[in-house]
């Protein structure tokens, strides 16, 4: 079968718009990456304050006790933005080799080829797919952090 150029730059340009939908999915991740590390580093420095005080107040008492419980809900957050990074990174890896046996597909015509490249292509959408799972599982996490530290005002 003989593909015209046209045909061979709209089958190339699907995992191509993929990697760059991903590319963004990427950089909102790693932002909320950057944003729950810093929140971390900053109660983990409040917590030591608060540790080495002589006299605590219970305010102080219940805001080190708060902090504890913050920065581990963050941990789990880090752990969930790790897994989506990943399986975004994953997702790419699938697209480009899809659209690696794509240009192939046009020298050798091959139903293995084309098969391939199409099982790579559903690979990617399926693991961007968990990527957002895990996207939606940080915001739900995010949330809840929050409601923690909102609880502890009132």
């Amino acid at each position: 079968m003989e593909y015209s150029i046209v045909q061979i730059i709209q089958a190339m340009l699907a995992p191509g718009i993929m990697i760059s939908a991903c590319g963004l999915l990427i950089l909102g991740m790693n932002n909320k990456y950057s944003i729950v590390v810093n929140r971390i580093r900053l109660l983990n420095d409040e917590n030591r304050k608060i540790h080495h005080m002589e006299n605590k107040l219970d305010d102080e008492v219940k805001r080190e006790s708060n902090i504890r419980v913050q920065i581990d809900k963050l941990n789990e957050r880090v752990k969930i933005v790790k897994n989506a990074v990943f399986a975004y990174s994953v997702g790419v890896a699938c697209f480009i080799i899809s659209s690696l046996f794509i240009g192939i597909n046009l020298y050798t015509n091959s139903i293995n080829v084309e098969f391939l490249s199409l099982a790579f292509f559903l690979c990617g959408m399926i693991i961007v797919f968990v990527g957002v799972v895990f996207g939606a599982q940080e915001s739900l996490k995010g949330y809840k952090i929050v409601r923690i530290e909102v609880e502890e005002l009132v």
